[in-house]
């Protein structure tokens, strides 16, 4: 609930700035010289980029958390059987170990979603957040039926 709660406080926040970013924008092209629209078409393609950007990362968080929704009724989430430091972080070697358990799942099953779920999961524990991001978006694309190379 708490990651939820900073993702959309985060986003309301960028929401707002991309606003003032495309007002300001409106007023150098309304100021009507070439260098003000020529700065003022630049100023609006920024908070666009960003929307576009938001809009891509949400769609993503909301999908994810579709399947793992799905998982969870199933009874087939990844467990957390990971070893914790003292202070609470993910043991290296730990997170190591089920990685390489993910992988070899994964390879037996490259077209199940759910393996590559629970890749995504062991990435993310071993600190790949790229690697995990394209693991995620591989189970996405399975569940939706697009074949494994999209």
């Amino acid at each position: 609930m708490r990651a939820k709660i900073t993702y959309l406080v985060t986003a309301a926040v960028l929401v707002f700035y991309f606003v003032l970013v495309g007002s300001r924008g409106v007023m150098l092209i309304e100021n009507g010289t070439v260098v003000t629209v020529t700065f003022g078409v630049a100023v609006l393609i920024l908070p666009v980029i960003g929307l576009w950007f938001l809009w891509k990362n949400t769609q993503f968080v909301r999908r994810a958390n579709a399947l793992a929704a799905e998982l969870d009724a199933e009874g087939a989430l990844p467990v957390d059987e990971l070893k914790r430091t003292p202070s609470g972080r993910i043991d290296r070697d730990s997170a190591d170990e089920v990685f390489a358990k993910r992988r070899a799942e994964t390879e037996a099953s490259p077209d199940d979603w759910r393996c590559w779920f629970r890749l995504a999961v062991a990435y993310h524990d071993a600190r790949d957040t790229p690697r995990a991001r394209k693991a995620m978006q591989r189970a996405i694309a399975l569940h939706d039926g697009k074949p494994a190379g999209a």
